[in-house]
């Protein structure tokens, strides 16, 4: 296989009516690590909605328990990436999910702005540190995907487009960033369970890293001092060359699906879709956010 011979067959999908298989073929074939950290960074942007930051706080899911949030968040939303929406386990996570948010007092809003994020970061993300970007067939599948799992949702006023994906994604940021307590708190737990993947003299480092390639609006709303210019640079280009490396390297011939992810650690023995994710807890009116996820096992 021909290192763009994938990119070939996606052009000859629908971008609409084959939008989930061209998900599956750009996240589990041609960026598996990009689109990973992608969706990481479009979670984690979250907290920086008060809103969001601080309901996510009350729950004390993703600063008690954050390897299990970030596995179960992987899992369900992988679910429907792998085996479709009519699938059973797509099937499943949707009813999970839904069963999740339902549970809490969620304005359609804050619920449509995490929408957002995963449409426009993985765009983001693969265009400034992949080993191509993302063509326009791409990106339309992105959006039909995930507006079809906002219907599922019942979310309202999704936008259509990747455009009004993107517009609205950064007038809500601009309109609602800000400083919170708890939702730093939230920020803070999840740098550390990221860097704790790692040796642990590295965890200096390796948040060092991150910090720099958070954008500055992030980096203001959670008051975090900003690595030196020259960190950010080197840290970037660091990052560009891997995705340079990759495109050296043959194509991918097997899938890699999130579940197969070294980062996931909570099931070493398996695990249920149904039995993923959190639970109500009564007095907390909020929802744990991190959780609009997607999973593939039964």
């Amino acid at each position: 296989m021909k290192r763009y011979e994938r990119l070939r067959q996606i052009r000859q999908l629908d971008p609409h009516r084959d939008a989930t298989e061209i998900l599956r073929l750009v996240s589990a074939y041609e960026f598996p690590w990009d689109y990973t950290r992608s969706l990481e960074l479009a979670l984690y942007r979250t907290y920086a909605v008060p809103s969001i930051g601080r309901l996510l706080a009350e729950t004390a899911e993703l600063t008690d328990r954050s390897q299990k949030r970030y596995d179960d968040t992987a899992l369900l939303l992988d679910a429907i990436v792998e085996h479709g929406f009519d699938s059973t386990p797509g099937r499943t996570a949707i009813r999970r999910i839904n069963q999740m948010h339902r549970s809490y007092d969620i304005s359609n809003d804050d619920m449509r702005y995490v929408l957002c994020t995963f449409v426009v970061m993985p765009r983001r993300w693969i265009d400034a540190y992949g080993w191509r970007k993302l063509s326009r067939h791409e990106i339309a599948a992105f959006s039909a995907h995930f507006r079809n799992l906002g219907r599922h949702m019942g979310i309202k006023d999704i936008p259509e487009t990747y455009e009004e994906f993107e517009a609205c994604l950064d007038a809500y940021e601009e309109a609602h960033f800000g400083w919170d307590e708890n939702a730093r708190r939230v920020s803070d737990a999840t740098l550390d369970l990221m860097a704790s993947w790692y040796p642990r003299p590295l965890a200096p480092l390796l948040r060092t890293g991150t910090l720099a390639l958070l954008d500055e609006p992030l980096l203001r709303a959670f008051r975090y001092t900003p690595p030196p210019p020259a960190t950010q640079a080197l840290v970037r280009r660091a990052v560009r060359a891997r995705g340079r490396l990759v495109r050296l390297l043959p194509p991918r011939r097997t899938p890699h699906f999130a579940r197969q992810n070294w980062e996931i650690k909570s099931y070493p023995d398996g695990y249920r879709l149904n039995e993923l994710g959190t639970h109500p807890v009564p007095g907390v009116r909020g929802c744990p956010v991190r959780h609009l996820n997607g999973s593939a096992s039964e």
